[in-house]
C-alpha cells in the first residue's frame, strides 16, 4: 500500500488545483432522516466532464515525461474515464486514442470525441476494450492510461477524500461506489491518513452493483478474482476483476463492501432526481442506493459520494419508469370485462374514487382466451405507493372485477 500515500494525494491536489473543481458537499435531508445522523452528498456528478475520473486521468498524464507525451496515450472505458483522459490530453496537448465498447452511451461517446480524442468502438465489453488498448500501446508506443489500476490514478481520485474532510471535518463514515477500486482506494488512503493525524478513525464503506460485484468474492478469497459480468444499469462500476494495485488498499483500509440490486439503483436515481434535482448516473448513485436500502449502519456524520452524472437520456427515461414501478408509483392493470356498454366508465369511476390517476388505456377484444362476449381493459395508473396500490385493487375487486397486475 505504500505506493500510494497521503503525500502522493496531496501532490495530486496541487497539480489538480485550477483543473478539477472542488465540488460541493450538500446536506441531504432525506438521507439524514433515513440514517438518523447528519448525512451529506459529495457532488462529483457536478465535476468537469461529469465525473470524478477527470482527477485521476489528469494527474496520471501530468506525470508523463515529455517523451511519453510525444508518443500519445491510449485508454479503454465505458465513458467516464474516456472523457477524463480525453479532457486531460486536450489540456496538455497530448494525442489520445480511446477504445469504447459497442453500445457505449451516446452522450459519453460524443463528449469524448468533443474533447478531441480519437474514438474506436471495437470491443463488446470494457475488458475487450482494455485488451485492444493494450495491443494499441504495444503496436504504437502510446502510453496506456488504465481506468483505475495505477498509483497516480488512485492518488488523483484520493483528492476527493481531502475535500470531504475539509468540508465535513467531523465525518465518521464515507460511502463510495466501487468498480475496479481506484476511487475508493484513493479516498480511503487520504481520509484514513488525515483522520489518523487527528487522532481518530473514519469508516469507509464501498458499494457495488450486485449483478457485477467482484470485490466481495475477492476479499473472501484474499486476492483478486475474476467473475462473470452480469447485466446492470450501473455500467460505470461493472468491473469483473479488482485491480492489482487497488485490491490491497481496499483489503487493508475499506471497512465494509455491500451490494445493491437494480431496483435500488433505479430508485436511487429517481429519488435524487425528484428530491434533490440532481441528475446522477446509476453507478454514481450506488452510495445513495445503499442508504435507501438500509445497508449502511449509522455511526455519525456520513458522506455519500455521488461519483458521476453522465447518463443517456434514453436510459434515464427507462430508469424513471422502472423506479416508479419499483416504488409503487405506477401500475398497469389487466381487467377482464363483459362486452356491454358502461363498463369502461364504471372502472374509470372506481379509479377516480380511490384517487388513481389514469395514464393510459387499452381496450381490446383480441386477446387469446377471450370469449366473444368478453373484452380486456388494460389501464396504467399513477399511484402513491404500495398501500395505495392495494386500495386500488381492493376497490376493483369489491365491485366484482378481477384485476391482475401486469408485469
Amino acid at each position: 500500500m505504500a505506493e500510494v500515500t497521503l503525500a502522493h494525494v496531496e501532490d495530486a491536489a496541487r497539480v489538480l488545483a485550477g483543473v478539477a473543481q472542488h465540488t460541493p458537499v450538500d446536506q441531504a435531508t432525506l438521507l439524514t432522516d433515513l440514517l438518523g445522523v447528519p448525512t451529506h452528498m459529495k457532488l462529483e456528478n457536478l465535476q468537469r466532464t461529469g465525473s470524478f475520473k477527470l482527477r485521476g486521468a489528469t494527474y496520471r498524464l501530468s506525470r508523463l515525461t515529455p517523451e511519453e507525451r510525444a508518443r500519445g496515450v491510449v485508454a479503454a472505458s465505458a465513458g467516464n474515464h474516456a472523457q477524463g483522459v480525453a479532457f486531460a490530453a486536450q489540456q496538455l496537448g497530448v494525442d489520445a486514442t480511446i477504445f469504447m465498447p459497442l453500445g457505449a452511451p451516446v452522450p459519453k461517446l460524443l463528449a469524448t470525441k468533443g474533447y478531441g480524442a480519437t474514438v474506436a468502438t471495437d470491443g463488446a465489453t470494457v475488458e475487450e476494450c482494455l485488451a485492444l488498448a493494450a495491443e494499441h500501446a504495444e503496436r504504437t508506443g502510446a502510453v496506456m492510461i488504465h481506468p483505475f489500476d495505477h498509483p497516480d490514478v488512485i492518488a488523483g481520485q484520493g483528492t476527493i477524500g481531502l475535500e470531504i474532510l475539509a468540508d465535513v471535518p467531523d465525518v465518521q463514515t464515507i460511502v463510495v461506489p466501487i468498480g475496479g477500486g481506484g476511487l475508493i482506494a484513493g479516498v480511503a488512503v487520504a481520509a484514513k491518513a488525515v483522520a489518523a493525524l487527528q487522532g481518530r478513525e473514519i469508516r469507509i464503506v464501498g458499494v457495488q452493483a450486485s449483478a457485477t460485484a467482484a470485490f466481495p468474492p475477492s476479499l473472501e478469497a484474499g486476492h483478486p478474482v475474476t467473475i462473470e459480468r452480469g447485466g446492470t444499469i450501473a455500467d460505470g462500476i461493472a468491473v469483473v476483476r479488482p485491480g492489482e494495485h487497488t485490491f490491497p488498499i481496499v483489503q487493508e483500509l475499506v471497512d465494509e463492501v455491500v451490494t445493491v440490486d437494480e431496483d435500488l439503483l433505479a430508485r436511487a436515481v429517481l429519488t435524487l432526481l425528484e428530491r434533490t434535482k440532481l441528475v446522477v448516473e446509476p453507478a454514481g448513485a450506488a452510495s445513495v442506493a445503499a442508504i435507501l436500502g438500509g445497508l449502511i449502519a449509522p455511526t455519525g456524520p456520513t458522506v455519500a459520494l455521488l461519483s458521476g452524472g453522465n447518463i443517456d437520456p434514453l436510459l434515464l427515461q427507462r430508469i424513471v419508469a422502472h423506479g416508479l414501478v419499483a416504488s409503487g408509483r405506477y401500475m398497469t392493470l389487466r381487467i377482464p370485462l363483459p362486452d356491454r356498454p358502461g363498463q369502461l366508465a364504471r372502472v374509470a369511476e372506481l379509479l377516480a374514487g380511490v384517487g388513481a390517476n389514469v395514464i393510459e388505456v387499452l381496450h381490446t377484444r383480441h386477446d387469446l382466451g377471450l370469449t366473444l362476449n368478453d373484452v380486456v381493459l388494460q389501464v396504467s395508473v399513477e399511484t402513491r405507493g404500495p398501500n395505495h396500490q392495494g386500495e386500488v385493487l381492493e376497490a376493483l375487486r369489491a365491485a366484482g372485477f378481477a384485476p391482475t397486475v401486469a408485469s
